[in-house]
């Protein structure tokens, strides 16, 4: 474990790296939203469902870190728009996927989220192995960051 003041200021400047791109997403996702008249939740749903087909509400929900009541609302509204559909399951009736329309699709292929092509761009540049290293460590630290919100979630109830 580091304890050392340098070793503070690394963990510091990861952080607040990590906070700049998070930042830096969303402001450009809800301008990219805004200009076609959409928030940035519904527009972060149209880009999930146009890159990985008809989600159950509860994986929509999962993957946008939101209430199953909040991410209804959003599909709500963009059911109204004709930019989705709901169509519950054959095979298990208490599921719902959301599909897009062919009006959503086209949406989603007219607007580019910058936050998506520019991470995309700048992670093409780094090396195989740095590529492998980098998601090797995202995704240990997505696995404790999962389990601390978790234990938390866990102690409040």
């Amino acid at each position: 474990m580091l304890q050392d003041s340098d070793a503070k200021a690394e963990l510091d400047a990861i952080v607040e790296t990590i906070v700049y791109l998070y930042t830096e997403s969303r402001r450009l996702t809800k301008q990219a939203a805004r200009e076609v008249g959409l928030t940035g939740p519904q527009l972060t749903v149209i880009k999930l469902l146009d890159t990985f087909g008809d989600l159950s509400l509860s994986t929509l929900s999962e993957r946008i870190r939101a209430q199953n009541s909040t991410v209804t609302g959003i599909i709500d509204r963009m059911e109204r728009e004709g930019l989705v559909l709901r169509e519950r399951s054959t095979s298990d009736r208490r599921v719902v996927y959301i599909r897009l329309t062919p009006k959503g699709r086209q949406l989603s292929k007219d607007v580019e989220v910058q936050p998506m092509e520019i991470f995309r761009d700048v992670l093409a540049t780094l090396s195989r192995d740095d590529t492998k290293d980098l998601l090797r460590i995202l995704s240990k630290l997505q696995k404790r960051v999962r389990g601390l919100v978790k234990d938390r979630e866990t102690e409040g109830r």
